[in-house]
């Protein structure tokens, strides 16, 4: 059962909180990949310095003042690949990083795409969950609500808010607690 789009409707801090225990699905031709969410951060748009919507709206950042529920990625490091849930209403630039998750479905495939054999190194980073998923950049704006990338229901664990990591650019907003972590899965982060 996939989280219905009004789950994503709402502020990017509830959204990423409560991502922690669901379980993110992709559905591609070669396999299905899943893993429960154990880490995420939350990116609160014109009010955090350390959002890519801080200054506004650009040609990369457009799917953020639509409606949430979809998929925004983006090239770190000129190699790694970020996967982020657009939260909150039309014009409401707010953002979930999902930074790790614990693998559950096709794990075997995982494995050959990060060409890893241990589990803990699959998805522990936002980098190597997109890989191990198969997630590229052609995931940009894709609906969770459709078949090939969404979320599903599945644990209720206990979080934790901590400080968000690898911000320091961003002054003050380095030091707000949204980053949100499984406390049962630290082994995974």
């Amino acid at each position: 059962m996939k989280l219905p789009r009004e789950f994503y409707l709402r502020d990017g801090l509830t959204v990423a909180r409560e991502l922690i225990g669901k379980k993110l699905v992709t559905n591609l031709p070669e396999g299905v990949t899943s893993g429960i969410i154990v880490e995420t951060e939350a990116y609160m748009g014109a009010i955090d310095a350390a959002a890519h919507t801080y200054r506004g709206k650009t040609e990369r950042t457009k799917i953020f003042y639509g409606a949430g529920g979809f998929v925004y990625v983006y090239l770190i490091y000129g190699m790694h690949i970020c996967t982020n849930v657009d939260a909150n209403a039309e014009n409401i630039p707010e953002a979930v990083l999902i930074r790790a998750l614990k693998p559950v479905d096709g794990v075997e495939l995982m494995k050959i795409r990060r060409g890893k054999k241990n589990l803990r190194e699959l998805c522990s980073g936002p980098g190597k969950l997109s890989q191990a998923l198969g997630i590229t950049k052609n995931f940009y704006g894709a609906d969770l609500c459709g078949e090939e990338i969404f979320i599903e229901p599945a644990e209720n664990l206990r979080v934790e808010a901590t400080k968000r990591i690898n911000i320091d650019y961003a002054g003050e907003a380095a030091n707000y607690p949204w980053r949100f972590v499984a406390a049962d899965y630290k082994t995974f982060l």
